[in-house]
């Protein structure tokens, strides 16, 4: 299908609930879809969207319902409702071969969309950054999850003083900006701030259920596209242990490597004097012996900031795939952000 709105647009779903969308650069171009985290919209992937424009993709991010510019729904606030609106907004584009990549609750609807509607071509590969697969939620079945007090805290400061929540979560937590060292960006707090108030108090609310007690397990086994599994070590949000070590091994070929970002064996041309690209890959030997050897299957290309905080990495990472014809397809696989003295930025 042709796009009918250049830059961007709505959609109607099945409900009747208007989802709104960016899509810049050309149609022939293999499209990227951004899916944002809780509780913000489409605005937080604006500088990745830009940087893989100018590198020749497709790239589209939408509000979630009740997020950002979308309907302020009550009702529908739920995984499979978010991704039957993804499927939606594809159909209405037509997209095919499209990387989806997901950062926290992103990751989450990531997960489900594929696994329920990423068959017949419309899905290349997936990328799951700092995602809340497979579970957040403590059960029985899942004892190393966080307790639902927790979440509740969530709903509690979404309903009685949201206005401030939003200011405490990215100046603490979210960002890292509470650990020592850390370089505050009032800037990137702004913007949090102000993306999460555009939406749905009822819809954040909601959302917290859908994030944190949504069981992603028979979802990840199900996906059967090349999938990147990133999360980093110190993550105050969805920690690491009983998210991506837990995610990767119900992914098909999973291959499990921590991986220091500094010691990741190739170098591709710079985006900007202070960015670099490294290749990782489920088969890439760490160390010396790959310095100066092309990486040996294609995969996410990751760009690197030196020198900054480790914490940020959660919400800053950039995704994208280069194709080229003499490398073997990336099989699953997962990199931990342990001890990195670097930040995943996209400019």
């Amino acid at each position: 299908m042709s796009k009918t709105n250049a830059g961007g647009g709505t959609i109607t779903a099945k409900d009747g609930a208007t989802i709104f969308y960016k899509d810049w650069g050309p149609e022939t171009a293999q499209p990227i879809v951004f899916h944002h985290g809780w509780p913000l919209s489409a605005d937080d992937w604006d500088a990745q969207m830009l940087f893989f424009l100018g590198e020749g993709y497709r790239v589209i991010a939408h509000d979630r319902r009740g997020h950002g510019r979308s309907s302020q729904t009550d009702t529908g606030n739920e995984m499979d409702t978010y991704a039957a609106d993804v499927d939606a907004l594809a159909a209405h584009l037509g997209l095919k071969n499209a990387i989806h990549v997901g950062h926290s609750t992103g990751g989450g609807e990531v997960a489900r969309y594929v696994a329920q509607y990423g068959g017949n071509g419309r899905v290349a590969k997936a990328a799951l950054l700092g995602a809340v697969t497979p579970t957040m939620l403590k059960t029985a079945a899942n004892p190393g999850g966080l307790p639902l007090e927790v979440f509740d805290g969530f709903r509690n400061s979404t309903a009685f003083n949201r206005a401030q929540f939003f200011q405490d979560v990215p100046a603490g937590p979210f960002y890292g900006f509470n650990r020592p060292g850390a370089v505050v960006s009032q800037g990137v707090i702004d913007n949090w701030w102000r993306q999460g108030m555009m939406g749905s108090a009822k819809a954040h609310y909601d959302c917290v259920k859908a994030f944190s007690e949504t069981d992603f397990t028979e979802d990840l086994k199900k996906i059967d596209v090349p999938v990147l599994v990133m999360h980093g070590e110190d993550d105050q949000i969805v920690p690491i242990a009983d998210s991506a070590m837990l995610a990767v091994k119900l992914l098909k070929r999973a291959s499990s490597r921590p991986t220091r970002a500094s010691r990741m064996a190739w170098r591709r041309r710079m985006p900007t004097s202070s960015t670099r690209t490294f290749w990782p890959s489920s088969r890439l030997e760490v160390g010396a012996s790959n310095k100066g050897r092309s990486p040996p299957c294609a995969g996410v290309s990751l760009c690197f900031q030196v020198g900054a905080n480790p914490a940020l990495m959660k919400a800053t990472i950039c995704v994208t795939t280069v194709p080229q014809p003499s490398w073997k397809p990336m099989s699953s696989c997962f990199l931990r952000a342990s001890s990195l003295p670097c930040i995943a930025i996209a400019v």
